[in-house]
């Protein structure tokens, strides 16, 4: 039975990850900074899906506990799914360093970290597949979230390259961007209903990615649409909007 490894599952995308591979016959491994609200979601994988789930403390910004984290799983997940993610107060961000280092540590530092060790064991052993959870953020810097905007542009990237370095070891890479989805990161947020989507519609286009073998997808199609048309404004034009 295939094991998957569910980077920050205590998120509610994390927790319709987890469910959705259970429901295909997945052992679990929940791993999350805060692992006090994990164990019901345990027995409820175990219960309802009839396989094995266990709990890792892991803490994206600890990135000297990296290596011995990855080294105590066992199994070695065959799948790891990094859906880690930190939005804060842009203007609050900018004049506080320390949530600055928040966004890029929870977007970017700690996801090139984990993922390194990730790929350096499925490229000896030929085989595996590791998702990273990014955002149409990235895809062209924002006034309005800038500093998260600039992390998932670089994980973005990171992904693409590691995709592309992987490749001639059969290791699977894929990007999400899902857009505006409902979740507790969002839930202060005014979220035009057209374009926002549900932690369940996420697992779902994730487990389709992974089961195609598909490199980027975008979560509602119409973002990939939305963005190239906002990538195509001049930045004579673009640097005076309100965006």
């Amino acid at each position: 039975m295939p094991t998957a490894l569910v980077l920050g599952a205590t998120s509610d995308i994390g927790i319709a990850l987890t469910r959705k591979f259970g429901a295909a016959g997945f052992d679990i491994q929940l791993a999350a900074r805060k692992t006090g609200d994990l164990p019901p979601l345990k027995s409820d994988l175990m219960i309802r899906y009839n396989v094995q789930c266990t709990i890792h403390e892991f803490d994206a910004a600890d990135i000297s506990g990296h290596d011995a984290f990855f080294r105590s799983l066992n199994p070695v997940p065959d799948l790891t799914i990094f859906v880690i993610g930190y939005m804060h107060d842009e203007n609050i961000a900018r004049n506080k360093w320390v949530e600055t280092e928040k966004i890029l540590y929870a977007n970017y530092v700690g996801a090139v970290s984990i993922l390194n060790l990730v790929a350096t064991h499925y490229a000896a052993q030929q085989k595996g597949t590791i998702v990273g959870i990014s955002s149409v953020a990235g895809e062209r810097g924002r006034q309005s979230n800038y500093l998260y905007g600039s992390a998932k542009a670089g994980f973005s990237a990171y992904l693409s390259g590691l995709r592309n370095y992987l490749f001639p070891f059969h290791v699977h890479v894929l990007t999400v961007k899902p857009g505006f989805v409902y979740t507790k990161m969002t839930e202060k947020l005014k979220l035009p209903a057209l374009l926002t989507i549900t932690p369940e519609e996420v697992a779902t286009a994730v487990y389709k990615g992974v089961t195609n073998k598909q490199d980027v997808i975008y979560v509602k199609s119409l973002w990939r649409w939305i963005m190239l048309i906002i990538k195509c404004i001049p930045e004579f034009i673009f640097k005076k909007l309100k965006m």
